[in-house]
């Protein structure tokens, strides 16, 4: 026997256990080839929040509550639901400066903006091009913001 018999036995033993081990690790080999493409690749811009346009609808949604809790007949009853919308407005409207790049004040330890602060905001929105409802402020019947 020479050295290119043993070199072809060698060959045709050692193909089919190489063979399997290959496909074996195949999809492991190509997950991470693909794994090393997709961390080259440049991100695509994605959307800091909510559209616009569904921040917006909930502005004029909570707004829209704001302005029936207020009218009620027993506010002393809703008087933490009032907090609560407002509240949600402000964050709202907080979301929706940024969307739109309107400067915005930050809100408190608390989380909150006050009345006063909620009432500019609004208006700036507003005047950015927010379609909101035209008596979103004053936010309670008597004037007081």
């Amino acid at each position: 026997m020479t050295l290119l018999d043993a070199s072809r036995i060698a060959l045709i033993i050692a193909t089919p256990p190489l063979v399997i081990v290959a496909v074996q690790r195949a999809p492991g080999w190509w997950r991470a080839l693909a794994n090393r493409v997709e961390e080259h690749r440049p991100e695509e811009p994605r959307p800091y929040g909510l559209p616009i346009e569904r921040l917006a609808a909930d502005l004029r949604r909570l707004l829209r509550l704001h302005g029936e809790l207020t009218v009620s007949a027993r506010p002393a009853l809703c008087a933490h639901r009032v907090w609560a919308v407002e509240a949600a407005i402000g964050a709202r409207a907080v979301e929706a400066a940024t969307a739109l790049g309107v400067p915005h004040p930050r809100p408190d330890g608390s989380g909150l903006l006050t009345r006063t602060q909620l009432s500019a905001l609004l208006t700036d929105l507003a005047a950015a091009g927010l379609v909101l409802p035209a008596r979103a402020c004053p936010f309670t019947s008597d004037g007081r913001i």
